[in-house]
C-alpha cells in the first residue's frame, strides 16, 4: 500500500561506519586504498517507512566525524514532514554559517538522498520513476584498481568480461611514457570497441597536463578525468582549450555552485557529478537542468546503486561509473548487462543491508 509522503513524519536518523574489505587494492595516483570506507545511512519515520542509502568517506579517520555529523544533522530534520525540498531547504539554512561543503556537505547530500528515497518507498516506486523517468539501460564502465600496464590490461579483461563497454585507468606516473604504456596495454587487450577513460586524480600541473594531452592525444581516450587540481576551473579550462581529447571533471564539487562555476568557466567538456558531494537528488537535478541548458554530457562518479536512477532521470545522461565499493554489504548487487546497467525496480534506490556481512565490518 502506497503512503503520500507529506503524511509521514521523520522520527530518527541512523548512521553507522563500516570499512569495506576489497577483494584487490585500488591504485591510485593520489594513493593505495586497500578498504572502502563507507557511512550507511538508515532514515526511520514514525509511520515505519525507512529510508536508506551509503556514502564515501574516503580514508577510515573520516568514518567517525562524518557518522556525527549525519545524525547531528539528522536530529535537525525529526520532526519534518517527509518533504524533501522543505528538508533540504531547511538543511541549508542550518548550514549558512558553517558552510555546506567538505563533510557537512557530503552528510547532508546522504540525509538528502535518504530522504528521497524514504519518499520513493512511501510511494512504492522505484526512485527513477519517482523522479518522472522510466529506468533505462545507461553504459557502464568499469575502474581498474591496477595503473601497471600488465596488471590494468589483466584487469580491463575482466571488466569486458564481467559485461562493461568500458574501463577507466588510474594513470599519472613519472613521466607520459609510463602513461602512454598503460593506455596501449589495455588497448591490446581489448581492442578498438571498447572505450578507455584516463583519470589523473589532480596529480598535475596545467603546463604538464596540456602537455601530456596532447601525447594522449593520439590514442583515442573517452576523455581524461581531473587532470589537475579540482578547484582550479580556469586552469581546466586553459587545458580544455590544449587538449583535443575531452576533458572530464566533477566528482569534488562541493554543491551546485561549484557546479555552475565550472560550466560558467568552461572548464571541461564533459562532467560527473558525486551524488553525496552534489546535493543529493536535490543538488543532483539541479546540475542536470544546468548541463541540459549547456549540452554537457553527464556522467555518474562511483556510488553506482544511487547513480543509475539520477541518471535515468538526466536528459544529457553519458556513462556510469561501476565500482565495488558496496557490493558485499548489499543483498542483491547491481548486475552488469549487455555493457550497460538499468536501475532496479525494488521501491526508492532498492537498497538493503546485508545485516550479516555489514556486523563483520562494522568500524
Amino acid at each position: 500500500m502506497t503512503v503520500p509522503m507529506h503524511a509521514l513524519t521523520i522520527r530518527r536518523v541512523r548512521a553507522r561506519g563500516v570499512d569495506v574489505r576489497l577483494k584487490q587494492p585500488a591504485v591510485t595516483a593520489a594513493g593505495t586504498f586497500t578498504t572502502f570506507p563507507l557511512v550507511l545511512i538508515d532514515l526511520h519515520t514514525e509511520e515505519g517507512v525507512r529510508g536508506s542509502v551509503y556514502i564515501f568517506a574516503y580514508h577510515q579517520f573520516v568514518m567517525k566525524p562524518l557518522v556525527l555529523l549525519v545524525e547531528g544533522l539528522g536530529e535537525l530534520i525529526c520532526g519534518q514532514r517527509l518533504r524533501p525540498l522543505d528538508v533540504e531547504t531547511l538543511l541549508q539554512r542550518r548550514l549558512r554559517l558553517l558552510g555546506a561543503q567538505g563533510l557537512a556537505g557530503m552528510a547532508l547530500g546522504g540525509l538528502d538522498m535518504a530522504v528521497w528515497d524514504a519518499a520513493a518507498r512511501a510511494a512504492d516506486l522505484p526512485l527513477a520513476v519517482m523522479l518522472g523517468a522510466e529506468p533505462r539501460p545507461i553504459p557502464a564502465y568499469g575502474t581498474l584498481k591496477t595503473m601497471t600496464p600488465d596488471g590494468a590490461a589483466r584487469d580491463a579483461a575482466n571488466a569486458v568480461a564481467q559485461g562493461f563497454s568500458g574501463v577507466k585507468v588510474k594513470i599519472g606516473g613519472e613521466s607520459v611514457a609510463e602513461d602512454v604504456a598503460v593506455v596501449e596495454a589495455i588497448r591490446r587487450e581489448v581492442g578498438a570497441q571498447v572505450k578507455i577513460m584516463a583519470d589523473y586524480n589532480q596529480v598535475l600541473s596545467v603546463p604538464e597536463a596540456i602537455a601530456r594531452g596532447r601525447v594522449l592525444d593520439e590514442y583515442d581516450l573517452a576523455w581524461i578525468e581531473e587532470p589537475t587540481l579540482a578547484h582550479d576551473f580556469e586552469g581546466h579550462a586553459e587545458i580544455a582549450r590544449a587538449v583535443h581529447t575531452p576533458i572530464s571533471i566533477g566528482e569534488t564539487w562541493n554543491g551546485v555552485p561549484d557546479a555552475a562555476r565550472s560550466i560558467a568557466s568552461r572548464a571541461s567538456d564533459f562532467i560527473m557529478p558525486d551524488a553525496m558531494r552534489i546535493g543529493g537528488v536535490t543538488g543532483w537535478l539541479r546540475v542536470a537542468a544546468l548541463a541540459e541548458t549547456h549540452g554537457i554530457p553527464l556522467s555518474g562518479h562511483a556510488l553506482p546503486e544511487l547513480s543509475v536512477h539520477l541518471l535515468a532521470a538526466t536528459p544529457t545522461a553519458h556513462w556510469l561509473e561501476y565500482t565495488d565499493m558496496a557490493e558485499t554489504i548489499l543483498q542483491e548487487p547491481m548486475p552488469v548487462s549487455d555493457g550497460c546497467v538499468i536501475a532496479p525496480q525494488r521501491p526508492g534506490f532498492g537498497l538493503d543491508w546485508d545485516e550479516k556481512a555489514v556486523q563483520t565490518m562494522l568500524a
